[in-house]
């Protein structure tokens, strides 16, 4: 009976049109899954954030912030720690073509960002920090040009900072790009690559610099609501290595992203839904090797 049964029949392998590739995501992007678990948002202290919407495009946001903050010190291993708090205040403006966010914190600095589409491929996104202190106020333009297949991007920068980069899909899960970018106040330029390959259950994106820099990054969803991610960074020239795991699992009331690196410090993350509009954190980081700890807690009121 079983030399009656017909052998199955490979898939046809799937047509690849290489004139219909997909716009692929910026190149300044091309880690963003990997950092999602790996670089979570960890802070000291206590935080409370609170924000209204007063109509469909405008709203205001309230954040108050007790905790220490860590200052420059001689010794890589010594952390030295300031008690400090300060109160921001924020304004935002969105609309499908035009996003606009302001930031003012006690303590002096201003931040603003821009993102305007100036037509439907041209993109001007802008960012600006202005603080009391001198030569620490830094601003930066950014042109984006999304093609059918391949995206480019030109930066203009204080301190004589000029930066394009450009990437482009090869295949439907393969895209390869490169920039390049030079600081007329510090006399440094650079060139770099980039490869990023993606499916629905993985991606791989590989980067490496003149500057010395060497990064690679993994990211596996197991499911919907869980994904394992891996990166390793080597810098050439100072031979430093770092190696690190994570983690982003994200539950019904909750969502929980953390990370353990080759240094010995492990971070987490916890998002709690308590209720419509209340949002409970907690984040904390362990550093073994500077013999670090952190711990904070807060309360996010308002979508």
């Amino acid at each position: 009976m079983a030399s009656l049964v017909p052998p199955p029949t490979p898939k046809p392998a799937e047509k690849v049109d290489y004139m219909n590739l997909p716009c692929p995501i910026p190149y300044e992007e091309i880690h963003r899954e990997a950092l999602m678990s790996l670089k979570p948002e960890v802070f000291e202290g206590f935080r409370f954030d609170f924000n209204k919407g007063l109509n469909q495009n405008f709203s205001l946001s309230h954040s108050v912030f007790m905790g220490p903050t860590e200052v420059p010190s001689q010794s890589n291993d010594t952390v030295i720690k300031v008690p400090t708090s300060h109160y921001e205040f924020g304004a935002n403006f969105i609309d499908p073509k035009l996003m606009l966010i302001g930031r003012v914190l006690t303590d002096g600095r201003v931040n603003a960002r821009l993102k305007c589409d100036l037509s439907e491929n041209l993109t001007l996104k802008g960012n600006a920090q202005l603080t009391r202190e001198p030569h620490m106020s830094h601003g930066m333009a950014t042109f984006d040009y999304k093609g059918r297949d391949f995206r480019s991007q030109f930066q203009l920068g204080n301190g004589t900072l000029l930066g394009a980069s450009y990437i482009q899909s090869l295949t439907p899960h393969l895209s390869m790009g490169g920039e390049v970018f030079w600081a007329g106040q510090a006399r440094k330029s650079g060139v770099g690559y980039a490869a990023r390959y993606n499916t629905d259950k993985m991606v791989a994106t590989a980067q490496v610099a003149s500057t010395g820099m060497v990064a690679l990054s993994y990211v596996q969803k197991l499911s919907e609501k869980v994904s394992l991610a891996t990166d390793f960074m080597y810098n050439y020239m100072s031979r430093d290595v770092t190696a690190s795991f994570g983690y982003d699992y994200i539950l019904r009331q909750c969502r929980l992203r953390g990370k353990i690196d080759s240094n010995g410090c492990a971070s987490a993350f916890l998002e709690e839904r308590l209720n419509m509009g209340l949002n409970f954190i907690l984040s904390a980081e362990l550093d073994h090797m500077k013999k670090d700890y952190k711990f904070g807690f807060g309360l996010t009121v308002g979508e």
